[in-house]
């Protein structure tokens, strides 16, 4: 048994410690928010913090997270009125929605570390992948998630 803070909230799964963190999430906890993409920690659409800091959930053994706060889409805030949230929504970033948990995870992470990132910084920090190419969106939402 492996527990770590989710959400806030103390749990403990039953998970074998080689099982990856995104299964646990789902499939285990019922939070659905975290999305599978390509299964090797790429695409970044299963983009959760650790102890604040953004991973890919797919590839992340549950034995890593032991005692860790781990924070999902649900989680980002009570009401999903993050700064990142309300950005996306008022600059039409999405299109099938698919990736944006894990875009918004990420997006939130590097404003926590860079609050008025440059478009370089937003290159070299957020590597997930919209298949739908809503990158210039993105980009608008991250400019205007800093101001706010």
């Amino acid at each position: 048994m492996i527990s770590f803070t989710l959400n806030g909230k103390t749990v403990t799964s039953q998970g074998e410690e080689d099982t990856p963190l995104l299964w646990v999430i789902r499939d285990e906890l019922g939070l659905k928010g975290t999305k599978f993409g390509c299964g090797i920690g790429m695409c970044g659409a299963c983009t959760v913090h650790v102890d604040g800091a953004p991973l890919r959930s797919c590839s992340t053994p549950l034995s890593q997270v032991a005692n860790a706060s781990i924070t999902t889409i649900e989680g980002l805030h009570e009401s999903g009125q993050h700064p990142v949230q309300i950005a996306w929504i008022e600059t039409q970033v999405p299109q099938c929605g698919y990736c944006q948990s894990g875009m918004i995870m990420a997006v939130a992470a590097l404003l926590r570390s860079k609050p008025q990132p440059t478009d370089a910084d937003i290159d070299a920090g957020i590597t997930n992948i919209c298949r739908c190419g809503t990158f210039q969106q993105v980009r608008e939402a991250i400019h205007a998630a800093a101001k706010a």
